[in-house]
C-alpha cells in the first residue's frame, strides 16, 4: 500500500565539491611537508676495488689518464687529447698481433669526458676489449 501516490521520492545525490576541497587540502599538505632529494649533493669516491692484482699481459695497451685529461699510452705522452691522436696511438701500441686489451688507468678526479674519449679511440682503433684499472681500499 502507497498512501503517499502523489509524493516523489527526491533521489539522493553526492555532492564533489566537498570532496575535492578535501583532496586539495591533503594534496597541499602532501606536498609542503614532502622533501625531494637533489642529486647535485650526491658524494662519490671512486676508483676503489677489493679485487686481486692481475699480471701484465704481453699484449696489454696500458692507458693512463691524469686528472688534468693528458693520456699516456704504454708511458709514452700522446700530443693532443682529442680522439683522433689517441686512436693512432693505440693502433701504434698494439702492433699486427692479436687484438690487445685496452687498461684505462684514469684519476679519480679526471673529468669523465676524458675517459670516454679513450674509449672512443678504442673503437675507432678496433679494440672491442676494454678494462679499468682500480686500487685496493685501504683498511
Amino acid at each position: 500500500m502507497n498512501f503517499q501516490r502523489g509524493q516523489f521520492r527526491e533521489e539522493p545525490e553526492i555532492n564533489l565539491i566537498p570532496m575535492i576541497d578535501v583532496l586539495l587540502v591533503i594534496l597541499i599538505f602532501l606536498m609542503i611537508t614532502t622533501t625531494y632529494s637533489k642529486f647535485s649533493g650526491l658524494e662519490i669516491n671512486l676508483p676503489t676495488a677489493d679485487a686481486t692484482q692481475t699480471q701484465d699481459k704481453p699484449n696489454e695497451i696500458n692507458v693512463v689518464v691524469s686528472a688534468s685529461g693528458d693520456v699516456m699510452v704504454n708511458r709514452l705522452a700522446v700530443g693532443a687529447r682529442d680522439v683522433e691522436a689517441i686512436s693512432v696511438a693505440l693502433r701504434r701500441a698494439g702492433g699486427s698481433g692479436a687484438e690487445p686489451v685496452v687498461v684505462i688507468n684514469a684519476d679519480a678526479k679526471t673529468a669523465h669526458q676524458s675517459v670516454i674519449d679513450v674509449m672512443q679511440a678504442a673503437q675507432l682503433s678496433g679494440y672491442s676489449h676494454i678494462s679499468f684499472a682500480t686500487q685496493n681500499t685501504s683498511r
